[in-house]
């Protein structure tokens, strides 16, 4: 075994990985219904692979958090009720919706920390061509996405059990 890993870090990955892959279907759908509906978007196959990048590293933190979160309540029930209210409040207060300008002070700062607001960032300047900052928003992703795999890998025991 690799030395700093453990035998849950494997799992985690392969979980982490399956949504990754579910992901860039998902980014399928979401960049053909726009087109259908007439959004110009571009389609530069250097950004179409950013898209995918971007999508892959959100699915993997919300995929990592879903087992994190399993792993703290163990039931089925607690994981959906809690898992909704948490998913709910990461894309209200994500920037989704409308610009982090027009967000109460409070709310602006739960977007900034919000990695949901990075991945919008990034997509909608690669697909839009809005001013967007790829770099900040990959990192951020990549970063939430270590910090998912951690988290879940360290309570996968307390599922396993």
């Amino acid at each position: 075994m690799p030395q700093g890993s453990s035998r849950t870090d494997g799992p985690i990955r392969c979980k982490a990985f399956a949504s990754g892959v579910k992901a860039p279907i998902q980014a399928v759908v979401v960049i053909v219904i726009p087109a259908l509906l007439g959004v110009a978007l571009t389609w530069n196959p250097l950004r179409l692979l950013g898209v995918a990048v971007a999508v892959i590293l959100g699915s993997a933190f919300f995929s990592c958090l879903s087992m994190t979160i399993a792993g703290i309540v163990l039931t089925r029930d607690r994981l959906m009720g809690i898992g909704q209210a948490i998913t709910m409040r990461l894309f209200f207060g994500s920037n989704a919706l409308y610009p982090v300008a027009l967000m109460p002070g409070w709310l602006q700062a739960v977007s900034t920390a919000n990695p949901l607001s990075y991945q919008v960032d990034a997509l909608r300047g690669l697909l839009l061509g809005t001013p967007h900052h790829l770099a900040l928003d990959y990192a951020v992703l990549l970063l939430a996405a270590a910090a998912g795999i951690t988290a879940a890998s360290s309570l996968l025991g307390r599922l396993a059990r």
